[in-house]
C-alpha cells in the first residue's frame, strides 16, 4: 500500500473545536452525511481507524499507555512540553510520526465506521466525566481542562482528513 505524506494533503477541512460537543455535532453530521454515501478519507486511514485513533488516545490515560510511548525520547519530551501551550490553543501539525515507532504512532487499529464512532464517543463521555489521572508521558501533568483541550486539537487534525459527500 502506498502511503501518503499527510504534511502535503491540501483538501483537509478546516475545523475548530472548542470543546467536545463541538466534535460530538461533527462526529453526528459524519454519521447524517454516512447515510448519503462514503465519508471519504484524504489520509492513509479510514474512518474508522481515525475514530480508533483518536479514542485510543483518550483511553490510555485511564487504561494505560502502551509500552511504546511509556518513555519518549528526551527530545521529544523536552520539545512538546516547550510547545504544549501552542499545541493545546492553535492545534497539532499533521504528519508528525512518533519516533522508534514503525508506524508513527499507535491506535489506528483497522475497525468499522460505526464501531469506531461508538469508541470514540464512550472515550470522550469517559474524559468529559473524569480527569485522567496518569501524565501524559510527552506532555506531562495536564489539568482536566487541559485534557480535553489536548484531544479537542487532536480531534480537529486527524478529523479534517474526513470528506462527507455531497
Amino acid at each position: 500500500m502506498n502511503t501518503i505524506d499527510t504534511k502535503t494533503v491540501s483538501d483537509r477541512r478546516p475545523l475548530t473545536f472548542p470543546d467536545f460537543n463541538a466534535v460530538r455535532r461533527d462526529l453526528d453530521a459524519l454519521e447524517a452525511a454516512r447515510t448519503r454515501g462514503t465519508v471519504e478519507a484524504s489520509g492513509n486511514w479510514t474512518a474508522g481507524q481515525i475514530f480508533a485513533h483518536l479514542a485510543a488516545f483518550m483511553e490510555y490515560p485511564f487504561d494505560g499507555y502502551p509500552d511504546e510511548l511509556q518513555h519518549p525520547p528526551f527530545f521529544v519530551r523536552a520539545m512538546l512540553r516547550v510547545f504544549r501551550k501552542k499545541f493545546l490553543e492553535s492545534g497539532m501539525p499533521a504528519g508528525v510520526r512518533i519516533p522508534r515507532l514503525a508506524a508513527g504512532t499507535t491506535g489506528a487499529d483497522p475497525m468499522e465506521f460505526e464501531d469506531g464512532l461508538a469508541r470514540l464517543r464512550k472515550a470522550m463521555d469517559r474524559m468529559e466525566r473524569n480527569a485522567p489521572f496518569a501524565a501524559n508521558p510527552a506532555f506531562g501533568s495536564l489539568s482536566h481542562q487541559q485534557w480535553i483541550q489536548l484531544n479537542c486539537r487532536h480531534a480537529e487534525l486527524h478529523l479534517s482528513f474526513l470528506h462527507p459527500p455531497p
